[in-house]
């Protein structure tokens, strides 16, 4: 009976030891640090001597003699190709379902970022600010970590650099593809100023980035990836678009919100070297009349198109996607990133308006503010929230 009591003693101690808070150690002096692997190819036959675009970060590593790292101070393992839509809120963290990492932090379970002039910085990882090497290495799709996988598997570098991250700046890096034709890769580093601005809490805010690979809109498309998911964005934009805006409510396509129709906002031109940010365009939270003041049903839909042509008579609007040339697509921002009914070839996306339950409000209608980045046929959202008032029960 002694012995029984202490298998069950034993085997408590340990549930509670799994369950036990993790303490991190805290930082001084930080930067914030968010990583997306845009690399969103498939290695198949026709690609076949690309590696597989599956990561480990490492951030200040330990290398030994022949140049392999050992150890690093920070490890961002299981870095996947980023999901098409990043929430305003750590989405993954304490996930179990897959060892894969859509981004870092990610599911690490780090010390994340604060509240930052009212924007929740919980999707970015602090890291002590000042330079740091930093290496991407190339890894098997598999769950064993980075450090237990075999030496010959821990030589493949993607990127091996020195960043300079300054006290409480906010970053995040893009490790994409440069250069479609030799399949050059590379990273370009953005540091983030939504946190600096003032901004309304009236109005939404967007910006967008063409970082698609050179020589990638030029390409036949027989060569590019199929991406059924993104419409006719699938094989790519013009290196040089403009960008039309429409606001509609609920499910009527045909009544956009007056004053929304078909609304100019930019030229946006590839451009995968710079890290400067672009302007951010803005429009009323509750720019539909109908609207409350408390919710609203309204949703974003951008029109981008080949210099000259006119979204009023474009001649690819019934076009099913296949012969398009890149001369026109179009982004959906609906509802929670599912296809409207009236939608076809459209790459949807989630509203860029947040509906959640806030005070005795359920729902009440929130503003944010949004990275639209397209990327070789794919376009990736990323939007930031401010804290809201705790539901009341």
């Amino acid at each position: 009976m002694k012995q029984k009591f202490s298998i069950i003693i034993a085997g408590l101690v340990s549930v509670l030891c799994s369950c036990a808070k993790i303490e991190h150690k805290k930082i001084d002096d930080p930067a914030y640090l968010r990583v997306f692997n845009n690399l969103n190819y498939t290695v198949a036959l026709e690609n076949k001597d690309e590696e597989q675009p599956f990561l480990t970060m490492l951030i200040d590593p330990v290398t030994d003699a022949a140049g392999m790292p050992t150890s690093a101070a920070i490890t961002g393992d299981f870095l996947d190709q980023r999901n098409s839509y990043a929430p305003p809120y750590p989405s993954h963290v304490g996930t179990s379902n897959s060892f894969r990492n859509p981004e870092y932090p990610g599911k690490e379970d780090v010390l994340v970022g604060p509240v930052l002039n009212g924007f929740d910085l919980s999707s970015w990882a602090q890291i002590p600010s000042g330079q740091h090497r930093v290496m991407f290495m190339y890894r098997p799709v598999s769950a064993i970590p980075f450090f237990n996988l075999e030496d010959r598997l821990k030589k493949k570098v993607l990127l091996d650099t020195v960043l300079q991250l300054d006290s409480r700046e906010v970053y995040t890096p893009h490790i994409l593809q440069k250069n479609f034709k030799t399949k050059e890769n590379g990273m370009l580093l953005r540091r983030e100023i939504f946190h600096k601005l003032s901004l309304s809490d009236s109005l939404v805010y967007v910006n967008f980035y063409n970082m698609s690979a050179e020589g990638y809109d030029a390409t036949d498309k027989t060569k590019k990836p199929r991406n059924p998911d993104a419409g006719m964005l699938q094989y790519g934009i013009k290196d040089e678009a403009n960008i039309w805006m429409s606001l509609y409510t609920a499910d009527a396509l045909t009544k956009p919100v007056p004053g929304y129709n078909f609304r100019f906002l930019t030229t946006l031109k590839r451009n995968n070297t710079s890290n400067a940010v672009s302007s951010y365009f803005s429009f009323p939270l509750f720019a539909d009349n109908a609207a409350d003041g408390i919710r609203t049903t309204a949703w974003q839909r951008f029109s981008l198109l080949a210099p000259g042509l006119d979204p009023f008579n474009n001649p690819y609007n019934d076009n099913d996607g296949e012969v398009v040339n890149g001369n026109y697509a179009v982004i959906s921002c609906y509802g929670n990133g599912t296809h409207a009914s009236f939608e076809r070839y459209i790459c949807s996306r989630p509203n860029m308006i947040v509906n959640i339950h806030s005070g005795t409000n359920n729902p009440q209608s929130f503003a944010t503010v949004n990275t639209i980045e397209i990327v070789n046929g794919t376009a990736y959202l990323t939007t930031v929230q401010r804290k809201y008032p705790t539901p009341i029960y």
